[in-house]
């Protein structure tokens, strides 16, 4: 299990800095949402026009993908 981070000289602007540099961040919050990290290889073509529609969206690559999970998932929920 990954340790919780100390805050105890942790201040907003100090997790604005680090999350503006790409730091993770989450670790430094009690009430996280569960997830579990999984890494897909994806062919580059495909990548290429799940970010054209994300961009058309005006969403990241990430939540779109998440968004089409779940979408996927409820589907499969209800045929169940």
């Amino acid at each position: 299990m990954k340790k919780k981070k100390s805050s105890e000289n942790t201040t907003a602007k100090n997790l604005e800095q680090k999350f503006d540099h790409g730091e993770e961040v989450l670790d430094y919050f009690e009430d996280q949402p569960s997830a579990k990290r999984v890494n897909l290889d994806i062919p580059a073509w495909a990548v290429q026009v799940i970010d054209s529609e994300a961009n058309r969206r005006g969403m990241a690559r990430q939540q779109l993908i998440k968004h089409w999970i779940i979408d996927k998932v409820d589907q499969i929920k209800k045929v169940s």
